[in-house]
């Protein structure tokens, strides 16, 4: 353990008491440490910068150090180890009990006696406070820049109430001219969703004078259509429309029975259609039309026995443009049968 700063002194002679006695009184704190920072003696009071660490004793110099001063002496501590001269630290602030307070330290490795070889001698010296009657000028001109202080705080803050009340009415002046830019805005906005109301009634009118037309031709082609159907059926002639990818478009009642037909067929394929009649190739023979724009007429006979004369022609629309094919189917099975008699007749 290392010895503490009040123990008794030395009893060799009277001479080492006194000297012992006049360090005890005068002279700076210092503390010797070694090489791994543990305290092997203290001189003088040294309460304001070192601490006995809490817990289990521990003498090291780093875990006794006061806040403020830990840090700075373990960097200077390493330099000291290294060099001769002293290293000074000016100034620096130590954070105790009784309140900061600012201390100069001085680290000077040890060569001699060869004992402490290799050891740091660290003493401190207390930096001295203000005098007195500087202490008192300052502490009533304190009193007066506090009051000036107080009163420039009141000008500062009546000032700023006038600057945000100044702030505050150019605000809502600008917000009331916002306001009233709004205001035109909605009113133009407002006419001009008048302007389109009208636009859109005067549309609505012409729409429904438009629909009543389209519903007048609507009628007038459905019209076109049931005479057309009537006037076809009326022919007693089979007649088969395809568009121009060969699908069912129209067909007369004469044509359902000789190719199976209904009304859910209109839109299939000519190729998806049976019939009774021994023509394989029709739906070939109707894309060739389609294709050359030439006629094509085959004589055919069904499952029946009759005759048939097929005849497959492009479909043409007013405006000369091909729109399809036409399939007619005329039955000559008595003009058959004719020629039939007239070939077994012996000629006179």
């Amino acid at each position: 353990m290392p010895p503490l700063g009040n123990s008794e002194p030395p009893s060799e002679s009277l001479q080492a008491a006194a000297e012992h006695l006049i360090l005890q009184a005068h002279a700076p704190p210092a503390v010797v440490v070694n090489a791994d920072g543990d305290v092997v003696f203290i001189s003088g009071s040294t309460g304001k910068y070192l601490e006995p660490a809490a817990g289990k004793t521990n003498w090291n110099f780093h875990a006794m150090a006061r806040q403020g001063l830990r840090e700075p002496l373990a960097d200077a501590l390493k330099l000291a180890a290294g060099q001769r001269d002293p290293i000074r630290l000016r100034g620096l602030q130590v954070q105790a009990p009784g309140g900061n307070h600012r201390v100069d330290v001085t680290l000077q490795a040890l060569e001699k006696p060869a004992a402490m070889q290799g050891m740091i001698m660290i003493v401190f010296n207390e930096v001295p406070a203000p005098l007195a009657r500087r202490a008192r000028r300052r502490a009533n001109g304190a009193e007066d820049a506090s009051h000036e202080a107080a009163l420039q705080q009141y000008r500062d803050e009546i000032q700023k109430l006038r600057d945000e009340t100044r702030a505050s009415k150019e605000e809502l002046q600008s917000a009331n001219e916002e306001l009233q830019s709004t205001n035109e805005e909605l009113q133009s906005a407002n006419e001009e969703l008048t302007t389109s109301k009208e636009e859109m009634q005067s549309m609505n009118e012409e729409l429904q004078t438009i629909n009543a037309e389209m519903q007048s031709k609507l009628d007038d082609l459905a019209l076109a259509q049931s005479d057309m159907k009537n006037l076809l059926n009326s022919t007693d002639i089979a007649m088969l429309f395809l568009d121009k990818g060969l699908n069912v478009r129209r067909y007369t009642e004469r044509a359902s029975k000789i190719i199976n037909l209904r009304e859910g067929d209109v839109g299939r394929p000519l190729s998806d259609i049976t019939t009774t009649l021994h023509y394989p190739t029709l739906h070939e023979d109707a894309q060739e039309t389609l294709r050359t724009l030439i006629f094509c007429e085959k004589q055919i006979r069904d499952l029946g026995g009759k005759w048939f004369s097929v005849r497959i022609m492009p479909y043409r629309r007013l405006d000369n443009v091909i729109d399809g094919i036409v399939i007619t189917f005329v039955d000559i099975t008595a003009t058959k049968e004719l020629e039939s008699t007239l070939r077994r007749t012996p000629q006179s």
